[in-house]
């Protein structure tokens, strides 16, 4: 483990229990190694507006973990569309090893990013898509969609709608309830849940908000 990220370590710790979720050493070692990849690429890339590393821990590796109660019901295939820095992606493939997950973004600066997470944490579960979500047809539908500050959750469930199936989940991450976007959902979308996030260590209200298809 890197010296310099090994102080954020029982942050870390601390928080994922808060959330209910149990890493091994190996995964704490992998989510502080991501981590410091973040910080260090994010300089000259640009991937996250958080600049300060110790920010980083509540704002994206426990914001991510706080959904994974949300993923263990679901099924092996995920899909994180948007990825961009890798949230919640690259967090929950670390803690799922046994699922595989597709990260999915059309900056490429982005997708090299995470290739480069993929290759030096060894994430053999992990697939880097260079694409529009749009163009992009896998040769299955995921069990699961997620997307962290991706667009609206009109955007969010049309683009992706040829991506899942009638047994998918789609997980909107958002900050405040998005009434005004629920109201502009698709008619063959509903909400199945609303869950309020509670992220240690993070101010302002979390949302996730739970969809499926209806038709």
């Amino acid at each position: 483990m890197d010296l310099e990220y090994a102080g954020y370590a029982e942050e870390l710790k601390e928080g994922a229990q808060q959330l209910g979720v149990v890493l091994s050493d190996n995964q704490r070692d992998q989510l502080l190694a991501y981590l410091a990849l973040l910080s260090k690429w994010n300089k000259a890339y640009n991937l996250t507006a958080v600049r300060d590393t110790a920010e980083m821990v509540s704002r994206h590796l426990l914001d991510s973990l706080s959904v994974a109660p949300h993923v263990q019901p679901g099924g092996s295939r995920w899909l994180d569309v948007g990825s961009g820095g890798g949230m919640p992606g690259i967090p929950l493939a670390i803690l799922f090893p046994e699922r595989h997950f597709t990260l999915l973004d059309s900056n490429g600066k982005k997708t090299r990013f995470l290739t480069q997470v993929k290759l030096e944490l060894k994430l053999a579960n992990l697939e880097v898509v260079h694409s529009r979500v749009e163009q992009f047809k896998p040769a299955q539908p995921f069990n699961g969609i997620t997307s962290r500050a991706f667009s609206s959750l009109e955007d969010f469930t049309s683009w992706t709608r040829h991506l899942g199936d009638l047994d998918s989940c789609w997980l909107a991450m958002k900050g405040i309830q998005p009434d005004d976007e629920l109201q502009a959902l698709p008619v063959d979308f509903q909400l199945e849940r609303c869950v309020v996030l509670k992220v240690p260590g993070c101010q302002g209200q979390r949302h996730l908000l739970i969809l499926r298809r209806t038709s």
